[in-house]
This record gives C-alpha cells, sequence and structure tokens, in this order.
C-alpha cells in the first residue's frame, strides 16, 4: 500500500506544469537547493568581483584607481555579501537541502513549503543587498561597528542591516527544518550512532543557527532603530554602549565561523573515508566533536576585543576558552589523518579537495592560537595577519570543502559525470592561487600593514603584488568549475547510482533522484561507513 500511494503521488506530480512556475513553487527540496545553488552562485561572483577591486587598488602603494570613500564601501560589500550571502547558506542551504533527506531516508524535509519561504526570504534579502549596491553601497565594513555605523556613516546602513536581518530569518528557517527531519524523519533502523557525519555536522550547524542568528537580527534592528529615530543604544553621545554592539555582534558572528565551517567539517568526513576505501577513524569522536564545536563557539565571543577596553580578566578568560575551542577541531583532523592511514587512497577530484581542506584549515587554525594569544593578538589586531587567518578558515576551509561537496555529489545532483582531469587541474589551481594570495598577508600583518587601508609603504607593494597575482590564479580556479559541470550537463557521461563506490542512503538511489527520493523507503542494518561490504565503484556509461 504504501508503495502503490508513493508511485501515484509520484505520477500526479509528473503531471503537472514543468515550467518556470513549477520551480517557483515547487516543494521538492532537490529543486529549492537547485534554486539556492543558483542564487548563490550569482552572489558569490559579486562578491569576487569586489574582491578583484580591492587586489587590484592594493596593487600600487598609492590610492589610484578608486577614491578611498569607494575603497571602504568596497571591502565592506564584499565581506557583507560573501558571509551572509554566500558562506552561511551556502553548503547548508544547497548540498543540505539536496542530501539531508536523502541520507536518513526520507522523502522531503519534515517542512517543504517552509523550506520554499526560507529561499523565497534569501531572494528579497539579497534583491534588497543589490539595491543598497546600486544606490550608494555600505561602507562600515561587514561588522556595522558602532557608532560609525549609527551616528556617523552616510550611506546605506539601514538597507543593509534590513537586508541581513531578512537573510537571517532564512537561516533560521533552514536551521529549524534540520533540526525537525534529522529528529523525526529518519529511516527506519538510522540510530543516532549510524547516521552520516554530514548530518551530525549539519545538526550542530542547525543549533548555532537557531540560537545565533536572532541575536544578530535583533543587533542589526537596534542599529536600524538607533539610527533612524536617533535612540540612545550603542551611541555615547547619547548615553549608549558601543561595547554592548560588539559582545552581542560578535555573540553570533563568532559562532557564524562554524556555521560556515561544521557543514565543511561534514562533507570532508564523506570524502575521506569513500576514497581511502576504510570506515571513519573514531566515529563517536568526530560526531561529539560537532556538537562540542557548537556548544563552545557561544564562549569565546570576545576574543574580538581584545583591544577594545574590555576588562583584563575577562580577557584572560576569553583567551583560555578559545585555546580550548581548537581542541574539537584538532580532534577531527586528527581522526581525518588516522583514516587515511594505510588506506588505499585514491586521488580523485573530492579527494583532492578534501587534502586541501584539511591543509588549509589546519593552516588557519594554527594562525588562529595566534590571535587568541593576549600578548600577539594586541600586535596583529587589524593588520593582514588577521584577513590572512579568516580566510584561511572561511575560503580556504568552507569553500574548499563547498567545492569538494560538489564535486563529490555532482553525479548524484545532475546524472551526469565531469571531466576528471579538468577537475584535478581546477583543484590544484585553487590550492597554489590560494596559498599565493593569503600567505603573504601573514606576513604583510607581522611587518605591521594595516588592513582596510587604501594606501601603503611602498616597502610592501612586492607581497600585495604577489598576493593580486594569487588572487588571478584563484579567479581562474573558481571559475573552471563552473564551465566544466555546465559542459557535463551535456555532453558528460551518464553517471551510474553510485559512481564512487561510497556509503550512505542517497547512493542507493538513482542519479539524479525521483521526486520522492525512494521508490519504497529503506530499511538500514549496517554500520556507519561500512566500506569493507560495499562493492567497487561503478564505470559511467557514455552519454550524449
Amino acid at each position: 500500500m504504501a508503495t502503490a500511494a508513493i508511485t501515484a503521488e509520484r505520477e500526479n506530480y509528473l503531471n503537472q506544469e514543468y515550467g518556470i512556475k513549477s520551480w517557483l513553487l515547487t516543494v521538492d527540496h532537490k529543486r529549492i537547493a537547485l534554486l539556492y545553488l543558483l542564487s548563490i552562485t550569482f552572489f558569490f561572483f559579486i562578491g569576487g568581483f569586489f574582491a578583484l577591486l580591492i587586489r587590484l587598488e592594493l596593487l600600487t602603494p598609492a590610492g589610484d584607481l578608486v577614491q578611498a570613500d569607494t575603497y571602504n564601501k568596497l571591502f565592506s560589500m564584499h565581506g557583507q555579501v560573501m558571509i551572509f550571502f554566500f558562506l552561511i547558506p551556502s553548503i547548508p542551504a544547497v548540498l543540505g537541502n539536496f542530501l539531508v533527506p536523502l541520507m536518513i531516508g526520507a522523502k522531503d524535509l519534515a517542512f517543504p513549503r517552509i523550506n520554499l519561504l526560507s529561499w523565497y526570504l534569501y531572494i528579497i534579502a539579497g534583491v534588497l543587498m543589490v539595491h543598497c549596491m546600486l544606490t550608494g553601497g555600505v561602507d562600515t565594513g561587514w561588522t556595522f561597528y558602532t557608532p560609525f555605523s549609527t551616528a556617523f556613516s552616510n550611506t546605506k546602513v539601514i538597507e543593509a542591516g534590513l537586508a541581513i536581518f531578512i537573510s537571517g530569518f532564512s537561516s533560521i528557517l533552514t536551521g529549524l527544518n534540520f533540526v525537525v527531519t534529522i529528529h523525526r524523519m529518519r529511516a527506519p533502523g538510522m540510530t543516532w550512532d549510524r547516521l552520516p557525519l554530514f548530518i551530525w555536522a549539519h545538526y550542530a550547524t542547525s543549533i548555532i543557527q537557531l540560537l545565533g542568528t536572532p541575536v544578530v537580527a535583533v543587533t542589526l534592528v537596534l542599529v536600524v532603530l538607533e539610527r533612524a529615530l536617533h535612540l540612545g543604544i550603542f551611541d555615547p553621545t547619547r548615553g549608549g554602549d558601543p561595547l554592548l554592539f560588539q559582545h552581542l555582534f560578535w555573540f553570533y558572528s563568532h559562532p557564524a565561523v562554524y556555521i560556515m565551517i561544521l557543514p565543511s567539517m561534514g562533507v570532508v568526513t564523506e570524502i575521506i573515508p569513500c576514497f581511502c576505501r576504510k570506515r571513519i577513524f573514531g566515529y563517536k569522536f568526530v560526531a561529539l566533536s560537532s556538537i562540542s564545536i557548537a556548544v563552545f563557539g557561544f564562549l569565546v565571543w570576545a576574543h574580538h576585543m581584545f583591544v577594545a577596553g574590555i576588562s583584563l580578566y575577562a580577557a584572560l578568560i576569553f583567551s583560555a576558552l578559545s585555546y580550548l575551542v581548537a581542541v574539537p577541531s584538532a580532534i577531527k583532523v586528527f581522526n581525518w589523518t588516522a583514516t587515511m592511514y594505510k588506506g588505499s587512497i585514491t586521488f580523485s577530484t573530492p579527494m583532492l579537495y578534501a587534502f586541501g581542506f584539511v591543509g588549509l584549515f589546519t593552516m588557519g587554525g594554527l594562525t588562529g592560537l595566534f590571535l587568541a594569544a593576549l600578548g600577539l593578538d594586541v600586535h596583529v589586531t587589524d593588520t593582514y595577519f588577521v584577513v590572512a587567518h579568516f580566510h584561511y578558515i572561511m575560503v580556504g576551509g568552507a569553500l574548499m570543502g563547498y567545492l569538494g561537496g560538489m564535486h563529490f555529489w555532482w553525479p548524484k545532483i545532475s546524472g551526469r559525470m565531469y571531466p576528471e582531469s579538468l577537475g584535478r587541474l581546477a583543484a590544484l589551481i585553487v590550492f597554489l592561487g590560494f596559498n599565493l594570495t593569503f600567505f603573504p598577508q601573514f606576513i604583510l600583518g607581522y611587518l605591521g600593514m594595516p588592513r582596510r587601508y587604501w594606501q601603503y609603504p611602498p616597502e610592501f607593494q612586492v607581497l600585495n603584488v604577489l598576493s593580486t597575482a594569487g588572487a588571478t590564479v584563484l579567479a581562474v580556479g573558481y571559475l573552471l568549475p563552473m564551465v566544466y559541470f555546465l559542459w557535463s550537463m551535456r555532453y558528460g557521461k551518464v553517471a551510474p547510482d553510485n559512481p564512487w563506490g561510497a556509503s550512505g542512503l542517497e547512493w542507493m538511489t538513482t542519479s539524479p533522484p525521483p521526486t520522492f527520493n525512494f521508490d519504497q523507503p529503506p530499511v538500514v542494518n549496517w554500520e556507519a561507513y561500512d566500506y569493507e561490504h560495499i562493492p567497487a565503484p561503478q564505470e559511467a556509461r557514455s552519454g550524449g
């Protein structure tokens, strides 16, 4: 009876219109994931364009490309677009939306219409942000620090703040959907200790989204109200407290780092066992480390405020906690390394991105310990050392994980294989271009070059030229996958159901999956990552 009901439901769906309207009103989690993919790719290129202009300006010591006010708007909008409209939603909204129901054996997310609403909220926020950019932009930095944002800036602070406020609701609804789905819609036999670690990572991410995002949303509303109504909330000249803003903002924005990085960790934890043909080392430790990162992430926000005027006692406490939060991340790195030890490693494209992620994230994490040390942080705060550290985590970590996941699950998403040789080349270009871009910035920061400066002393030019050259190489590495992914949609080989010989329920349905994922509800009676009993990878078939 259940099979007949699913078949009838599918036939009813297939009889519906397949035009733009069917996409805009869809409640299929896979289609919504593809809508998100198109949307965040658009914003990625906008943010990347701003980054290109920033690097071209810094090619020479003199400010000879754009004016100082324009430069302030460029790095502000680059940060806001990349963080709130690309990095935060990229893996949860695209890969998470597509894969969470498949991985737990569900036919959709718990609240399909709310899932569609979350995309519409993202689009509304994105349109508002684009309008902000086209009508003058904003120059507060991505952090909206007060009292500059509330009393002094003459740019579109209210519009940008409202755009990010609305995008926050999209993030909250996605997190809510994931939590309920993971709790209530797992297939029979899919116990908590059999969940893919990708699911554990998204579960921890969703907790942060639900608990942290409302805080930054209310904070930005307070900024808007203070600016519009001249209230005294953060502006000291009106009796407000600018440190209060920093506490509220970073209470969300440091955990937001883990919204960006935890899903990438989940991706890498799926890729490494597959291409090593081994069960993940220390499954329970990796799962609990995801939850630990979510918990500790809420306890370290004030390490962003060591030079802002907080007490020395508070600074010491937050310094110690900042060292402690590195422990669960280190557990993951050690367990990935142990999984690879004596594994039968295949250097396919997703595995190359996983290698890149581990190397770049480790570099970013180790340099984060420098910033957790009070004595060092005083000297390198607001220098390019912080810029380099942040990008090693966010771009080197989050984006490498995103690209690795896109290459790993692209056959499942599209039903087609991409050219493996071009995939490996792109992974190599991204890794080399990234290090050429951002490693010189560690040296620049150590030597004392402040971030956000429009001009700089001539002795810093060589390192800035290297960084700009690296950004050019990096841009090529990012464009290449987009080109061959689009090419593969028409000319790629037809993908088998499980081209990598991977574990997980998502590989036990067709590529791409049917509307309701499974013909019959699956029953799980095996342990996670049981690669001893998984057949060898299938060969892709030629397709037109």
